[in-house]
């Protein structure tokens, strides 16, 4: 989604606008962006957006640790492998 220059808004101004903003966010499916001393500083966005989001984030965690185990897995069919006591001490030096 493309931000326009009215989807960003100094902090300042959005302590006056806060229910304004929030219905035009809910309402009209934008996102605000505040600013804070001219910097990006938060974002309000639709509570079920934010909820979509997490869950992408959690499927992502998901997929990187089958990738991960599927690796694991490779490596050990392919005989690579680590004793275990040297990962008992690789480990110990952290």
């Amino acid at each position: 989604m493309t931000l326009r220059t009215s989807d960003v808004v100094p902090i300042s101004e959005a302590r006056a606008r806060l229910t304004e903003l929030a219905d035009e966010v809910v309402g009209g499916g934008a996102e605000k962006v505040l600013t804070k001393n001219g910097s990006s500083f938060v974002a309000i966005i639709d509570a079920r957006k934010l909820d979509y989001y997490h869950a992408l984030e959690e499927e992502h965690a998901g997929l990187i640790l089958l990738d991960e185990a599927e690796t694991g897995l490779r490596q050990i069919l392919a005989g690579q492998r680590v004793p275990a006591a040297d990962l008992m001490l690789a480990l110990s030096d952290q």
